[in-house]
């Protein structure tokens, strides 16, 4: 009989594929999973239901970032730049002035994506800022937007995996967490380094893309938005949103809570009566609809988590692929590696996988005597495999959530995909090195 939680994620997974959509793939999975595992109706649904209240928290945190987002939009810096940048281009439209447009715009959000994890920890209540503008000038340059994509996810999923700070502070903390349960002493600062070899393989898949994506790509002009761009920028709006940017951090920072960084943004913008309250309130709630279908679909993957921990099958998976292993250690790393994508593309959350499988790799990996360093590697690379590609991941969302705002962007074909090709096989290659060398 196949396991519960196996069969979960693959009904999920399938149902995706068939672009069903991800909040009913997920539901479905989850009822097919728990009643494959004997819970019954009423316990699976109680136990989904008690999972989504869980992450009542993060979808808040994401609705108010969208409805933050959007009122630094509405400032019109960012439509202000991108009519620069495309005024340029219809007085310089030589081949060397869009490549050059072309490798800062990839450099851009490569930089602001890797900062939103580490530096300005705002995750990616950029994208709808930054991207929708844009969306223009990557039509005019007739840039491939699955390469945009596998940017955005490699600068929301790498900076986390490798540096102890901002998320990948919590990331790493989860991580310790996991050994000081299981009663294994380890210091913090080991575990940045022994993701660095595993961290390698975001880099050469984003190597791969630039490679496979470079050719021209074109999509349809398709006007989804009506405010025209400032012919300039007016210094005290410029203050006003640097002053809300700063103030969402510095909150969020001294209190660890999104919802009080976003909530001190929005605030600002409303007490400087710089704007109507009726026009921003309307740009609040749009932006807030952006981000909000993206809380709804991690309110669902809580849901989808809780049914697979109540099922108590994620140890029987474990144990069975150990089993096919025969004591192994390079089949056993294998093993857990295919074990971490698994249960991270099931609940969409690297965070959330660490410590479903900490207390099960630890023992595994001492009973094949890999040292402390390649059980940190494993375990690391085991949750981080599978955030990226997952369909319920905050990590492939938010780029579809901006790429997608004139229709022409497929979630699961051009972001989930892409990511899971391009991140998860070269981060199981280069975690499999870390485990074996370390």
């Amino acid at each position: 009989m196949i396991n519960a939680v196996l069969l979960a994620i693959i009904v999920m997974i399938v149902l995706s594929l068939l672009r069903l959509n991800v909040i009913l793939s997920l539901f479905i999975g989850a009822l097919t999973g728990g009643l494959s595992a004997g819970l019954g109706l009423d316990k699976t649904i109680s136990t989904f239901t008690s999972g989504i209240v869980d992450g009542a928290d993060i979808a808040l945190s994401y609705a108010l970032l969208g409805g933050f987002a959007a009122l630094i939009s509405y400032s019109g810096i960012t439509d202000y730049f991108v009519a620069k940048i495309i005024d340029k281009l219809n007085q310089e439209n030589t081949q060397k002035t869009r490549i050059f447009t072309k490798a800062s715009i990839f450099i851009f959000l490569l930089i602001l994506s890797c900062f939103s994890q580490n530096i300005i920890p705002i995750h990616i209540a950029f994208i709808p800022i930054v991207v929708p503008p844009l969306l223009s000038l990557f039509n005019e340059l007739k840039i491939d937007r699955r390469l945009i994509a596998v940017i955005l996810t490699f600068g929301l999923t790498w900076p986390y995996v490798l540096f102890p700070y901002g998320f990948g502070y919590i990331f790493h903390g989860i991580i310790k967490k996991g050994f000081d349960k299981a009663h294994y002493a380890i210091q913090f600062d080991d575990i940045w380094k022994a993701m660095v070899i595993p961290s390698l393989g975001f880099i050469v898949g984003l190597i791969i893309a630039l490679f496979i994506y470079r050719k021209d790509r074109t999509y349809n002009d398709v006007s989804f938005t009506t405010k025209a761009p400032p012919e300039k920028l007016n210094p005290v709006l410029v203050t006003l949103t640097i002053a809300a940017i700063l103030g969402t951090f510095i909150v969020q920072t001294l209190t660890g809570s999104m919802i009080f960084g976003a909530l001190t943004g929005i605030l600002i913008f409303f007490i400087s009566f710089q704007y109507d309250w009726k026009e921003i309130d309307a740009e609040l709630v749009e932006g807030m609809k952006i981000m909000a279908y993206i809380g709804m679909v991690m309110l669902v993957a809580n849901g989808f988590a809780s049914v697979m921990t109540e099922t108590h099958q994620v140890e029987t998976l474990v144990k069975s692929m150990v089993n096919m292993t025969h004591g192994s250690k390079s089949l056993t790393v294998i093993a857990m590696l295919i074990i971490g994508l698994l249960v991270t593309l099931g609940i969409g959350s690297s965070f959330a996988t660490i410590p479903v499988i900490a207390a099960i790799f630890i023992p595994m990996g001492q009973a094949v005597d890999l040292s402390t360093m390649a059980i940190i590697a494993i375990i690391g690379t085991a949750g981080a495999l599978g955030d990226a590609g997952s369909p319920a991941s905050d990590s492939t969302l938010g780029p579809t959530a901006g790429l997608n705002m004139d229709g022409q962007h497929n979630h699961i074909y051009d972001t989930c995909v892409p990511t899971f090709l391009l991140f998860n096989i070269p981060l199981m290659v280069f975690g499999y090195i870390a485990a074996m060398i370390l």
